[in-house]
Parts: structure tokens; C-alpha cells; sequence
């Protein structure tokens, strides 16, 4: 029976994984399944361990329901939604397919969700697969990963990187059990936001991700990687807060939601270790990755240049305006001082001359100007284009693109701030927080430059050509998605030669 057929008979889409058979639903005319189950429960005796494959079930199992989101932090609400409820099946998967069924042999995109290491559930509104794979031919995926202290804190006694352990957990089901739906597991595209991006990042630094991922997209990754000594510091305040030291034998007695609260806790008063843990207190920033040696041996710049990822395809972007969303939240829109300013550029900006090379590369910015320029350039733009040069003095691939489209939503405030791409990227234009940033409508303006950045992700997927040139070092091209989409010279060359040199470190404790 087709696919409409069986849609249209009532005949629920049902498939064999490797745990056992699934039942999913029809949704305009995509089967999906949600909440299928990729490891363990890291509960328990499993609690900060490494992943654990899922053991199998009997008879059919429903998947029809995301299933529940790990423990994590408050901001934006998140804690109440990830609400402890008894059901510990944190580390689930969620398959869009428009052939489901094996043999279809359809390309796969797996999505890693953003939130500052910190927050982030594959269940929200704006991650919906469904636009994607309809109008993509493609196999979409998206799945949970632990955040936070369960996910990245350096916890004496427990692997490092437990939430990048996740997500290969994640990929190695994909590889397992994606033909079931069918996708084809040799021809799978990863693609994230943020921290979602920076994952990916990381994954393409290890060993054991090979084959794992034909190709990836890294959108707005931040340049945050911590040495063990700074993550471990870190752990430590937040198990202060808590009257405990920084060890599974005293951590694991605590129940999720406490723990995640002490991160927050500290993440409230995480001025007072400025001096101590340097840039990233600056900036509120609490997790990353950790460069132990062993998980995660170097970082994602060191490591492409070495050629860790010269076979993998590399699609790599921002948007122009990455800070102005943190901006807002932190009430500076608009109302930056020339001392606020100031500090910024000795703060962040590369080099012992960072301040000058920028106030005469921009000589005419205004305090807001240069706040927003020197933030978004160390946190995001920066670390995002020197991946794609990392992957090209190895000898690999990379594209490059920039969204510039001002959204229009909330008073066209927000220019094209840092998650303005994805919901023109999944599509979701009319749901989730993120579609605040487009308005209401939306406009027909927003939904032809949504189906152009859904074109170019499910293009590059399909056969690594997103629609524009490879980026080179000589003619820097670059696609500009805007209301009138143009394939340009790389466009924030000051910025890049200002940070030309930057190697973009391990962040270090600064004082013991």
C-alpha cells in the first residue's frame, strides 16, 4: 500500500528498530515517530556515565509522544518543562520520513539542538520535522542529550563530555536502525545551532565519530572549549551551593532538578569568579565542552587543520547580528556606555592592540556598535569562519554563508540575531519563541527566504552543493541570505583580519 494509501486507510505507519517494532502516526503525509528511545535511562546506577545502549521491548511500542526532556537549567522556563515526572527516558529520538520503510534509501539530517550547553529538548515547537522532510525528500532526526552538570560538568568520577557521548549514542542508533525508516545510514548530514553547532564541532575533532556522518552543517557554533582545570572549578562552586564536593559518590544522591538549580545559582552570581574563570564569567557561560585528552582531545580548529575532518562536506555560517538577542535579554539594547563598551573590546577583542585595531577598523561605530561587533565576533562569527579555514588548509571542503534578512518581528528590533535561522530553516515560521523574531503573517518575504535556506540545507544533504561556491582563502565567497540572496566576498573582512591570527584556545583557570 502507498503512503497516501495507508494514510488515507488509517493504517498507522509501523517499523522494526533494533529494540523492537514501533508504531508511529501519519502526519500530512510524513510518517513520524517520537520518543524512541536510543540508550538507557542515565538514572540511578547509570547517573553520569557514559551512554548505555537501550536494552530491547516486547510487542509493539508506541511513538507517538516526545518523550521526556533531561533536567536542565531555568532560563526561558525550560526547568518547568523538563519537570521530573517519573518517567526517566531522557535520551529518545524523533524520525520524520516521507517514504518510511526499507529500501527508500532517502538522505538523513540529523538535528542537535542549541541552548548554551545548558537547556535544550528536542520536543519543542520550532524543532518540528515535518516541512523539512516534506519538502526536502529527506529523513529528518532529532533527538535529547544530557545538558548542564548531567551533560558537561567535570564531575570527579565520571566520564568527561557525557553529552557529547549522548549524541554519538544518538548517531550510532541512526547508523543502526535508519534504514527501518528509510534513510540511507551512509549518507547521514548533521546539522545544529549553537551549542548545537559547537557539538558538531566537537564531533568532527574525534576519532570515533568516523563514518558516523557524511556531511555537516555548524550554524552560529560558539568558540567555548574549557580545560579540565577551569570545567572542574566550575563543578566545584556549583557543588558548593549545594554543601557537597564535586564527586559522583556525592552528586548522584541529588535529585536532577537541584542540581540544575545550583548551576543556576551560580550562573546568578558568576561575577564573583570573574578573576577566576576569566572570559567565559564574562559572558555568563557555565558549560562547553571540555578538552580532556580523552573524549575530546583538541579542539575543532587544531583538529580540522590536522585533517580530522577532510572528508566530511562543511557547510558554515552566522547571522550578522549574533549579540543583540543577548543584548535585550541583559537590558543593554540600545543603552550601552562608553564604558561598557570599553571593557567589552579589552575583554574580548584578540591581542594586546584588540581595542584599537577595532575602534579604528570601526571608526565611526557607536558604544551599542561596538559591543555588539566585538561580542558576536568572539563568541560567534570568528569561530564559525575559522572552522571553514581550518577545513580548507587541510584540504577539505567548506561553504560559507551569512544571514543578514532583519527580522522584522518584535519592532524589527533585533536585526538578524543570533536563532533567526532556524525557523527559516526547519520552516517553522509560526510557532515555538524563535518565530517571534519573524512576526505575524508571516510575511511572503520571510516564507521565500525560509523555502531558499531550506533548499540550500537539504541541497547540500542530498549532494553537498548548498547552491553557491566552495569558500577559498583568495576569492572568500560567501552566500548572503537576505530578502535578495547574493553570493559576495566574505563581508565582515575587517573583523576577519583583525582576527586572522586568533587561534581560539582551550579557556583556561586562570588563577588556582
Amino acid at each position: 500500500m502507498t503512503v497516501a494509501g495507508s494514510e488515507a486507510a488509517g493504517v498507522r505507519p509501523q517499523v522494526r528498530a533494533v529494540g523492537g517494532e514501533l508504531r508511529g502516526r501519519w502526519e500530512a503525509g510524513k510518517a513520524v515517530f517520537r520518543g524512541v528511545p536510543f540508550a538507557e535511562p542515565p538514572v540511578g546506577a547509570l547517573r553520569f556515565a557514559a551512554p548505555r545502549p537501550v536494552r530491547g521491548w516486547s510487542g509493539v511500542r508506541e511513538a507517538v509522544s516526545y518523550g521526556t526532556p533531561p533536567p536542565q537549567g531555568g532560563h526561558f522556563g525550560m526547568d518547568a518543562l523538563a519537570r521530573d515526572t517519573g518517567d526517566h527516558d531522557w535520551l529518545t529520538v524523533n524520525v520524520w520520513s516521507p517514504e518510511p520503510g526499507p529500501g527508500a534509501g532517502l538522505p538523513v539530517m540529523v538535528w542537535f539542538h542549541g541552548g548554551a550547553y545548558t537547556i535544550g529538548m528536542s520536543g519543542l515547537p520550532e524543532y518540528d520535522g515535518g516541512t523539512l522532510a516534506r519538502d526536502g525528500g529527506v529523513v529528518v532526526v532529532t533527538f535529547n542529550y544530557r545538558v548542564g552538570l548531567e551533560g558537561f560538568a567535570r564531575i570527579e568520577g565520571a566520564p568527561a563530555n557525557r553529552g557529547l557521548l549522548d549524541q554519538i549514542a544518538a548517531l550510532e542508533w541512526v547508523r543502526d536502525n535508519i534504514a527501518a525508516f528509510g534513510g540511507d545510514p551512509g549518507h547521514v548530514t548533521v546539522f545544529g545551532q549553537s551549542a548545537g553547532g559547537g557539538s558538531i564541532a566537537s564531533l568532527l575533532a574525534m576519532d570515533r565519530t568516523a563514518g558516523l556522518f557524511r556531511r555537516a552543517v555548524v550554524q552560529s557554533a560558539p568558540g567555548t572549549f574549557f580545560s579540565p582545570e577551569l570545567a572542574a572549578d566550575i563543578t566545584a562552586a556549583c557543588a558548593a551551593e549545594l554543601g557537597l564536593s564535586p564527586t559522583v559518590a556525592d552528586l548522584a544522591g541529588v535529585t536532577p532538578d537541584r542540581l540544575s538549580a545550583a548551576g543556576d545559582a551560580v550562573t546568578a552570581k558568576i561575577d564573583q569568579w570573574a578573576h577566576r574563570w576569566g572570559r567565559p564569567a564574562h559572558r555568563s557561560i557555565l558549560f562547553a565542552p571540555v578538552v580532556d585528552g580523552e573524549v575530546l582531545a583538541t579542539t575543532p580548529w587544531q583538529a580540522l587543520a590536522d585533517g580530522a575532518g577532510r572528508d566530511v562536506d562543511l557547510l558554515v555560517g552566522h547571522t550578522r547580528q549574533e549579540q543583540r538577542l543577548f543584548s535585550a535579554l541583559d537590558g543593554l539594547l540600545g543603552a550601552v556606555t562608553e564604558e561598557q563598551a570599553a571593557t567589552a573590546l579589552r575583554t574580548f577583542a584578540p591581542g594586546p592592540d584588540g581595542e584599537r585595531r577595532y575602534r579604528e577598523a570601526f571608526s565611526t561605530a557607536s558604544p551599542d556598535e561596538l559591543y555588539e561587533l566585538v561580542h558576536s565576533d568572539w563568541l560567534f562569527r570568528m569561530p564559525t569562519l575559522h572552522l571553514a579555514e581550518s577545513q580548507i588548509a587541510a584540504g577539505g571542503r567548506a561553504h560559507v554563508y551569512e544571514l543578514t534578512w532583519p527580522a522584522p518581528g518584535m519592532g524589527a528590533a533585533f536585526g538578524a540575531c543570533h536563532g533567526l535561522d532556524v525557523p527559516l530553516v526547519f520552516g517553522n515560521l509560526d510557532r515555538g519563541r524563535p518565530a517571534m523574531l519573524i512576526g505575524a503573517g508571516p510575511s511572503p518575504e520571510a516564507e521565500t527566504l525560509s523555502a531558499h535556506m531550506r533548499t540550500a540545507w537539504t541541497s547540500f544533504a542530498a549532494h553537498g552543493d548548498p547552491g553557491w561556491p566552495a569558500y577559498d582563502t583568495r576569492r572568500r565567497r560567501a552566500q548572503l541570505f537576505d530578502a535578495r540572496p547574493a553570493v559576495t566576498a566574505y563581508p565582515e573582512e575587517s573583523s576577519r583580519l583583525i582576527w586572522q591570527d586568533h587561534a581560539f584556545p582551550v579557556l583556561p583557570l586562570i588563577s588556582g
